[in-house]
Parts: C-alpha cells; sequence; structure tokens
C-alpha cells in the first residue's frame, strides 16, 4: 500500500506527466500535488475539474445505470488529462487527475499505470 506522497510521486514517473493531483470532487478541494509547470495551476485546474466529475455523476444517476466511472479522459490539442475516481472505501468521493504531454505520453500504459497506482493507494 502506498501513501499519498508515493502514489503522486509514482504518477510522476509516468512517461510524459506534467502533472498530478488528488482532489476531492465535494468540495473542489485539492489534497496533494506533484508536478505542474509555471504556466499552469495545476491546483485550479484540478478543482476545475470537479465540475466535470459531478456532471457525470450526476448524469449517471439519472440515467439510472447500475454502473461507475472507470476514468475519463479529456483531450486536448497537446495534452490528455486523465480523471481516476478512487473506488476505495477510504478514498469516497476523491479522484486522481493527471496530466499528460501527447506527444511523451502512451495513454494505454498511462491509464493502466494509474490504475495500479489508484488501486493501492492507502488514505
Amino acid at each position: 500500500m502506498a501513501n499519498l506522497d508515493v502514489a503522486l510521486k509514482s504518477a510522476m514517473s509516468i512517461d510524459g506527466a506534467i502533472g498530478v493531483a488528488l482532489v476531492d470532487h465535494t468540495s473542489g478541494m485539492t489534497l496533494g500535488v506533484a508536478g505542474g509547470t509555471a504556466e499552469l495551476d495545476l491546483t485550479v485546474a484540478a478543482a476545475g475539474n470537479t465540475d466535470v466529475v459531478r456532471a457525470k455523476l450526476r448524469t449517471i444517476e439519472m440515467l439510472r445505470l447500475d454502473d461507475t466511472i472507470e476514468d475519463i479522459l479529456i483531450t486536448l490539442g497537446s495534452q490528455y488529462h486523465l480523471i481516476r475516481p478512487l473506488t476505495a472505501r477510504s478514498g469516497k468521493g476523491l479522484f486522481l487527475y493527471l496530466m499528460l504531454s501527447k506527444s511523451r505520453a502512451n495513454l494505454a500504459l498511462a491509464r493502466h499505470q494509474l490504475r495500479t497506482i489508484e488501486e493501492s493507494l492507502e488514505l
């Protein structure tokens, strides 16, 4: 089991990683951050994506789907943004937010690695 600091460092070792955050989607509060750039405030980006998670959760509820979000992918011109809700009981309401450079990342491998990190995260 990995603690938050180890999990964030592991996520930053994913090829193409620009930044990663652990976010509470109910409050928009960032609980941990690694990476980022001077031009990009990772805390603001992560908090902004709480609306994406909330909207998808509402849609699933309105459609009465008996399902959960595995991950959400947002594709930009030069970046991938991966949102992965935590599935463990202790992670209820939290998600990992990973920004990747499209030119350096292998999306399938990044999704697999982020899932492994999420599964090993101990809060």
